[in-house]
């Protein structure tokens, strides 16, 4: 048995292709903020992961709020 099938058995499809797709958006964003602005590697980086982290938070945030405008809306 391979290290895939072990790690595939042990968690599901959708958690396997987020990572995936997390590790791919953090190498998009690394590129594209040294293509677009000439940073260094490091730089760009740092921004690749600060980014994201912050917008998860302001999702999760926004969502909140969202969540009770909605109730309060259905209860009146």
């Amino acid at each position: 048995m391979t290290i895939f099938n072990t790690i595939k058995t042990k968690m599901s499809d959708s958690l396997i292709l987020t990572i995936i797709y997390t590790l791919g958006h953090f190498v998009i964003a690394v590129i594209c903020v040294t293509l677009i602005t000439g940073a260094s590697i490091e730089l760009a980086t740092i921004d690749a992961l600060v980014e994201p982290s912050i917008n998860a938070f302001w999702f999760y945030f926004l969502h909140k709020i969202y969540t009770k405008y909605k109730a309060r809306k259905q209860n009146s």
